[in-house]
């Protein structure tokens, strides 16, 4: 039997003012515990604070959101902080609303004893050229495409490697990878996850973002507007292929309709463990 009209109408207005006004407004704090064969017991709970999809100026996206979220972010005293890419957005009517610069210094609020490192997104390069590059680097935050960084951690080193956009640039995760010794843990960051078929094996774990979650995140129905060529195959969340690890933020802002349903604006929080079988085991996915 179909809804009395009035009924459907405010249904369709409920679910319009939800997803136009309140969830682009919430935040979330997403916690996972991920065990990953190639972690080293000496690292086991490691913390990484993930943000990504600022889509800074776009509406819901100014600087009071983008300040929350670093708090929060803060808040959870994570290792190293890692951030995704597209801070900046090239919408027509909203991109530019806030400069890079002013996007940067509120990222350099982030405080993680082992630094905050970046990679940059494909609205970065669309909307700035290299001026979100050159912003971050300016307020401290280093800028990883196609190389890795070495840390020291208490339980030893560890490497965090970056590749360059994947639809702006040239992503090489050789390149990123070669400064990085046989049998060192890494994290490869990419802002889009289509890389990951194309990750070698001896990545710990990828991080992406980019899909938002499919920002209006009806399954099935999000398909279309999930900007990847394997559709919900990277939609957001972990993925596990083959034994290697993949990890999927809906990120912060939006692309396009200023909308968020099912897919709540988010910071990430990922505590990384050593495999709890025997030596060479690989979790389920």
């Amino acid at each position: 039997m179909p809804l009395p009209r009035s009924i459907a109408i405010g249904a369709a207005g409920a679910a319009a003012v939800w997803a136009g006004w309140i969830e682009p407004r919430r935040l979330a704090t997403v916690r996972h515990t991920l065990e990953l064969p190639l972690w080293p017991a000496r690292l086991d709970g490691l913390r990484l604070g993930i943000l990504t999809d600022l889509h800074a100026g776009a509406p819901h996206a100014g600087r009071e959101p983008i300040a929350r979220a670093v708090e929060r972010l803060n808040a959870e005293r994570p290792d190293v902080m890692l951030l995704l890419g597209d801070f900046a957005d090239a919408h027509p009517l909203w991109g530019g609303r806030l400069a890079p610069d002013a996007v940067a210094r509120i990222l350099a609020r982030l405080d993680a004893p082992l630094g905050t490192f970046a990679v940059l997104g494909n609205h970065d390069w669309k909307a700035t050229g290299a001026g979100m590059w050159a912003a971050l680097w300016r307020a401290g935050v280093p800028v990883l495409e196609n190389e890795a960084v070495r840390l020291t951690a208490p339980g030893g080193p560890l490497h965090v490697a970056g590749l360059a956009d994947l639809r702006s640039r040239r992503a090489d995760p050789v390149s990123a990878l070669a400064s990085v010794p046989p049998g060192e843990p890494v994290v490869l960051l990419s802002h889009d996850p289509d890389v990951f078929p194309h990750v070698p094996d001896r990545v710990a774990l990828t991080l992406a973002g980019h899909t938002h979650g499919g920002q209006v995140a009806i399954p099935l129905l999000r398909r279309p507007a999930i900007p990847s060529a394997y559709g919900e195959r990277y939609a957001r969340g972990h993925v596990v292929e083959d034994g290697r690890h993949l990890y999927v933020s809906s990120g912060l802002g939006t692309s396009g309709l200023p909308l968020r349903l099912l897919a709540p604006p988010e910071i990430v929080v990922l505590e990384l463990r050593a495999p709890a079988g025997p030596p060479g085991g690989r979790s389920a996915a």
